[in-house]
Order: structure tokens, then C-alpha cells, then sequence
């Protein structure tokens, strides 16, 4: 059958792993075929057996060089981030001389060691947490009273036509409306694209590509906007253009129709102003790129209603994405918890740090990228016109940053990150046609114009991390006793699935578990000269002086 017509399943079998391969319907039947047939001697069980239980059959030659090829194919897999991979081949090594009970017991002692590392401890949280969320999520659902059938993508581009193929994918027709055929053409490229993707790689075949594509319904106008049951509008970030398209919109849906934002920082509140059903309105906040980034944040406004949130949760799972529901405040919470990092960066920047340096350390540090390359990813002017509902929002901490952002001052350059092939690095493509990252004496020269001359830190590994992190854990802090997020283990997987915080850390209160809150309030003192970014709320010191933990 087509499931086995894989190369992995001949290669097992060819080498030995496995006996026979067999269709499902007939798995039992041969299973005891095979035991008549070894009963009755036809098949050499006992060889069998004695192979599976001696040591590998390989000279010190052989053995020398797998051990060499797998340790260095596994290293370039794993990383140095997580020691079980590289620990199953080094288990191998040891008892590849040994009979299998003397190797059973090298394994078991090499396994007992590795639950006791922190990488452990983080990756079984997650494990649990991913739960957790999960079964807050089916509460949710099971709630829902409304069916969501037919999708309307308001705003195009990139984003809009992220989440157009997101829910096409799933089977529900969309209409995408936007007011420019530009941006409706680009929308519905970014969607060929990725649906030509899943066809190169053999994940679907054109027949059912091209039908996914033919239920997004591209319109310069709202025909048939009546007939949808929720519409997700993704239009340009700018509070005053958002509250007119959904005051607009609304007049023209059903009246049970659920409408949501996918805002990344605007107040729902403050949209939900101009609209005759806020009860019936909700953020429903998609990370880009849409198809790969499996949170979505929905945001609970103060006039939401729990059927508006289980039908939007309830669609956010059917979408195969994680919702966790958060308070409305401005950021929100990924966001929220984001800002003030990139904040803690510009400022190590203003002091005469080295972004690429910066860069090194918190991608050595485990996160996917460092904060200069993520900014020219997510575009410089995305992120700076987030700047205002940030600092408005906190200005008790935030507003007390260098009155110079080095990321305001590239923006304000016309560098624009990956977008425009100018940023904190400039960009050219690759032969594949990646954008590949180099360095620009340019930056250096601007940055260089604006540093503060009368500091004297010195940047090691670790003033970087401690710069870099302690301003997002305090933030996450401040969500959770504010109870803009519902527990520990919601904060933690939105940092996760949200930001890429890398996983074998398990997230910033766990990691802040792991050091401990003592220590962790003492790093953040060492920076207090920096104003209120870097001061622990009161219940994380009492927290710290009482032994507490976040998680039991």
C-alpha cells in the first residue's frame, strides 16, 4: 500500500530492524502465522534471538568510524543544547562490545543521568503545559454554540493571505476582500506558494492544490460577506484605519456573524468603541508566518463575550493552531513581553554593544535568531510602529529607554530589515533565493554617531543574556499577577509557540525555576541603574525570599 512505499520502511527491513512488513488488515493474521512457523521449525528463532542478544558484529576498524560519522551527523542535528542524542550514540559506542543485558544497563544508567538535567525538567514541563493549554482550549470549544463555516480574510497581502490559506487548507471557503488589486494578487501568490511547496515536496498533488486555492475568492468588494461566519480582518496596523474597515464591515455581516482583529498591539477596547456588537468582537492575533507558527493569540475584550471567545477558540483549533486566551492590554502578551527585550537590545546598543555580537550570544544561548537579525525579519518599520502603544502602555517602565533607538534610527534611514535588503545587515539572495545575511559598515558608522561615550560596560556572555532577558521575564511577570494571562503554564507555551524561546529551556518562568528567583532578582539588580525595566515586581521578591517557585 501507497503508506509503506517509503524508502525507511525497505531500508529496515533490509538491514534487519524489522522481520517482515505487512499490510495493517493482515498484521494480526501473520503475527501468528509466524509463531506456527517457528513452532514448527521452519523459522530460526533461536538465531534470531542470539543475534539480538550479542554484541554488534563489527571490527575495532568499522566501529571506529561509525561512531565518528554518527556522533558528528547527530552533533550537526541536535546542537549542544540538547545532550540525549549525541548520549544514545555514545551509549552505542559503550555496548556495541557487550551483550544485550550488560548494554541494557549502560542505557539505563546513561537515561537515569539524563532525567536529571535541566533540559529534562523543561522538556517534560512543556510536555505537560502543552497539555494543559490543550484542555483549556477543548473547555472552550465545548462551549461553542455557533459553527464557523465560511471565513471572510479582510486585507490581503502577505498576512491576510497567510491566513486565507491557513483556513482554506482546512476545507473552509474563504473571501479574501481588499480594497487594492495589488495586494489581492499578492495575497493570493502567497498562497500558490505555499500550496506549490506542499506539491514539490510530494504533501499533496496538484488536483487538490488547485482546489484549495480555488475556495479563496479574491474581491475588491463585500459581495457575499452576508453568507460568512466570521470575518478576520488584517489590514494595515494603525488603530483609526482598523476601527473604520470593522465599523464598516460590521454593517454589512449577519447579525450572529463573529468579527475579530488580528491586531498585534492595538487595544480591543479601543476598537470595539465603534461598533454596535463589541460582544460579538475579539482579537485573534496570528503570528507570520501564519502557516508555521502554531499560536494564536485570542484576546478577550472587556465587553467579549464567552460565546464570542469558544467559537473563536473552537476555529483557531479546527486551523490546527494553539489559542491561549489572554486579557486585553496593549501588546497583549507576546508582544507585550517582546517589546521590552528589543528595548533592553537598543539600549546594550546606545552603550557600544556589538549587534552582531548580541546576535551570537542569545543564538548560542538557544534562541532561533538574535534580536538584530528577528527585527530585520519582522521589518524594521513593523516593529517601530509598534513602538508607540508599547511605550504609551508602560510608561512607568518603558518610558524611561535611551531617548535614541538604534532601531528607530535605522528606520528612520529607510532601512527596513529583509523587506527592502537593508537593515541591521543587508541582505542578497542565495542560489536557492534566500535572502543571506552580511554585515554593512554603514550601521556601524550610524550606531557609532549616537553611542553613549561614557559607558563603560563590558559586554561578556553573560551581561548580554542577563541585558537581553531579564526585561522580558519581569514583563511575563507583571501579565501574569496583573492576570492578563491565566497561569505559568499559558505564559510559558505563548513564549514558546509565539516567540521560538527555545524549547529546551522551557520557557521564561521555568527558566526562572531553574536559576532561581534569588539569583534571578540579584541579575536583574545588577542592572537597576537602567531604570524600571529591570526591577522585580514585589511578589517576585517575596517569591525569591520565601523559596517560592512558579511551578510545584
Amino acid at each position: 500500500p501507497a503508506q509503506y512505499d517509503t524508502p525507511p520502511v525497505y531500508s529496515a527491513l533490509k538491514d534487519g530492524a524489522v522481520d517482515a512488513v505487512v499490510e495493517p488488515d493482515f498484521l494480526r493474521g501473520e503475527a501468528l502465522a509466524m509463531l506456527v512457523r517457528a513452532a514448527e521449525g521452519q523459522l530460526d528463532y533461536l538465531q534470531r534471538r542470539a543475534q539480538k542478544q550479542a554484541p554488534l558484529q563489527l571490527n575495532d576498524v568499522e566501529l571506529g568510524m561509525s561512531i565518528a560519522t554518527s556522533k558528528a551527523m547527530v552533533f550537526s542535528k541536535a546542537g549542544p543544547n540538547y545532550p540525549a542524542p549525541v548520549a544514545a550514540v555514545d551509549v552505542l559506542a559503550k555496548a556495541a562490545k557487550m551483550s544485550r543485558d550488560e548494554a541494557l544497563e549502560v542505557e539505563f544508567k546513561t537515561f537515569s543521568e539524563l532525567t536529571q538535567t535541566p533540559q529534562c525538567r523543561a522538556l517534560v514541563g512543556m510536555f505537560i503545559n502543552d497539555q494543559y493549554i490543550g484542555s483549556v482550549a477543548k473547555k472552550y470549544g465545548k462551549k461553542a454554540t455557533k459553527t464557523i463555516e465560511h471565513v471572510t480574510a479582510l486585507g490581503a497581502g502577505i498576512m491576510g493571505g497567510g491566513i486565507a490559506y491557513q483556513n482554506a487548507m482546512k476545507g473552509f471557503p474563504v473571501l479574501m476582500k481588499d480594497i487594492n488589486t495589488d495586494s489581492l494578487a499578492l495575497g493570493m501568490s502567497e498562497a500558490n506558494k505555499l500550496l506549490a511547496k506542499r506539491v514539490d515536496r510530494g504533501q499533496m498533488s496538484t488536483l487538490d492544490a488547485g482546489n484549495v486555492l480555488s475556495s479563496i475568492i479574491p474581491s475588491l468588494s463585500y459581495e457575499g460577506v452576508e453568507n460568512t461566519d466570521i470575518v478576520i480582518e488584517a489590514v494595515v496596523e494603525n488603530p483609526k484605519v482598523k476601527g473604520l474597515v470593522l465599523a464598516d464591515v460590521e454593517g454589512k455581516i449577519s447579525d450572529d456573524a463573529v468579527l475579530v482583529s488580528n491586531t498585534s498591539t492595538i487595544s480591543i477596547d479601543h476598537l470595539a468603541t465603534n461598533l454596535k456588537r463589541p460582544e460579538q468582537f475579539c482579537g485573534m492575533h496570528f503570528f507570520n508566518p501564519v502557516h508555521a507558527m502554531p499560536l494564536v493569540e485570542v484576546i478577550r475584550g472587556e465587553k467579549t463575550s464567552e460565546e464570542t471567545l469558544a467559537a473563536v477558540v473552537a476555529h483557531a483549533q479546527a486551523l490546527g493552531k494553539k489559542p491561549i486566551v489572554v486579557n486585553d492590554c496593549p501588546g497583549f502578551l507576546v508582544n507585550r513581553v517582546l517589546f521590552p527585550a528589543v528595548f533592553g537590545f537598543d539600549m546594550m546598543i546606545v552603550d557600544g554593544a556589538d549587534f552582531q555580537q548580541v546576535d551570537r550570544v542569545m543564538e548560542g544561548w538557544g534562541w532561533p535568531m538574535g534580536p538584530a537579525y528577528l527585527i530585520d525579519v519582522v521589518g524594521i518599520d513593523t516593529a517601530v510602529h509598534c513602538f508607540p502603544s508599547i511605550l504609551d502602555g508602560y510608561p512607568e517602565r518603558m518610558g524611561e529607554i535611551y531617548d535614541v533607538s538604534p532601531t528607530k534610527l535605522l528606520f528612520e534611514g529607510g532601512r527596513l530589515g529583509q523587506k527592502n535588503g537593508k537593515g541591521f545587515y543587508v541582505y542578497e539572495k542565495d542560489k536557492r533565493g534566500k535572502p543571506k545575511k552580511s554585515v554593512d559598515a554603514v550601521v556601524y558608522d550610524l550606531f557609532a554617531e549616537h553611542a553613549n561615550t561614557k559607558s563603560s560596560n563590558e559586554f561578556t556572555d553573560d551581561a548580554i543574556v542577563a541585558r537581553f532577558m531579564v526585561p522580558m521575564c519581569i514583563e511575563l511577570a507583571h501579565c501574569l499577577e496583573e492576570g492578563v494571562v491565566g497561569s505559568p503554564a499559558e505564559a510559558d507555551m505563548a513564549v514558546v509557540y509565539g516567540l521560538g524561546f527555545p524549547a529546551f529551556r522551557g520557557g521564561l518562568f521555568r527558566w526562572m525555576d531553574e536559576v532561581g528567583l534569588d539569583v534571578f532578582c540579584s541579575m536583574a539588580d545588577n542592572y537597576r541603574q537602567l531604570g524600571k525595566l529591570y526591577e522585580p515586581t514585589e511578589r517576585m521578591r517575596e517569591m525569591a525570599a520565601n523559596g517560592e517557585t512558579y511551578y510545584d
